[in-house]
């Protein structure tokens, strides 16, 4: 791949400008899985209700959306782009791996090596998402490739089992140019992952790291941005009754200057979350309520602007990987 970064969306590639205003994290579509016998509400396997979900999000100005379900945990790449067809968002789908903890005990991807588990990601990439979910012994190409690698750490940062597959994960962007998504478990471990990614072949220009705003400390988030990772921020409706820590950490990027490595999702993968089933606080919070609580705090419509539609087209976007 060579030439001008874009976005890969599962309706096809995209300039990174025509993304729009963007939730960076969520999940769109959980079919029953390991995922969902142990966690029943993280079943969302519904097109017609993802649609109505996403509606008043769109009145707001939404316009693309990331999904975060990789392989064999309940992601259905036919039903995320009947969602994109829909309701015309940009959707950018992921390769990748969970935590060990999303899959039955001997799951393949602790058991095949790095260089197979790269090729899986690369398949999906280059050539299409696997219709079966890469859970059956045959893989059924689909037309929509995977705009994104998602990839899972331990708490503190990846594990013994989780380290092939990281090197995995750097093999496959230093390919291909393909973006990369992490789970930082509790908020922890980002550092220790962008390390090994990057020792790998990985780009930390290319890299978000999720969940990061459970740990309210302004040092860890300065080190964090110090790897040239962009941080991905979706605990702001999860606060309760105490100080949004959300909120004010992004106050503390404002005054460092940092505000253009962050993005903002909602990672809202519960059917307690969905106002279609009857939850709270429903997907326009980050453009309705939270968005005003960011003007509250003294963040302007540029600086939100940044938050929700450049940063997101540029973490989000391939660039031409290293000769």
């Amino acid at each position: 791949m060579t030439g001008a970064a874009f976005v890969r969306t599962l309706l096809g590639d995209i300039d990174p400008a025509d993304l729009g205003v963007t939730y960076a994290h969520e999940h769109l579509i959980i079919q029953a899985s390991w995922t969902t016998l142990h966690h029943p509400d993280h079943l969302l396997d519904s097109v017609e209700d993802a649609v109505a979900e996403l509606a008043p999000a769109q009145a707001l100005g939404l316009r693309a959306v990331v999904d975060g379900m990789p392989a064999d945990t309940g992601r259905d790449v036919l039903a995320l782009a009947e969602i994109a067809r829909r309701t015309g968002l940009h959707l950018i789908a992921p390769t990748g791996f969970h935590h060990e903890r999303h899959y039955p005990p001997r799951h393949w991807t602790g058991r095949i090596g790095t260089d197979e588990l790269a090729g899986v990601l690369i398949g999906e990439i280059e050539v299409g998402i696997d219709a079966l979910d890469l859970s059956a012994p045959v893989v059924r190409r689909t037309p929509h490739r995977a705009g994104l690698i998602k990839v899972a750490g331990s708490l503190g940062g990846p594990s013994p089992r989780d380290t092939p597959i990281f090197i995995a994960v750097a093999t496959a962007q230093a390919r291909t140019g393909c973006p990369i998504l992490t789970h930082c478990e509790q908020g922890t471990g980002g550092l220790e992952q962008v390390a090994l990614l990057e020792r790998h072949g990985g780009n930390a220009a290319g890299i978000a790291l999720s969940h990061v705003d459970k740990v309210v400390d302004r040092g860890y988030h300065r080190e964090l941005l110090a790897t040239g990772a962009t941080l991905e921020y979706d605990q702001s409706f999860r606060w309760g009754t105490a100080e949004n820590g959300t909120l004010r950490l992004l106050a503390w990027a404002a005054e460092d200057g940092a505000l253009d490595r962050i993005v903002l999702g909602m990672d809202a993968a519960r059917r307690g979350y969905w106002r279609v089933h009857g939850g709270t606080p429903g997907m326009e919070w980050l453009l309705g309520p939270f968005a005003a609580r960011m003007r509250e705090i003294g963040l302007d419509e540029t600086a939100i602007a940044r938050l929700f539609v450049a940063n997101p087209a540029r973490v989000y976007a391939f660039r031409p990987p290293a000769a």
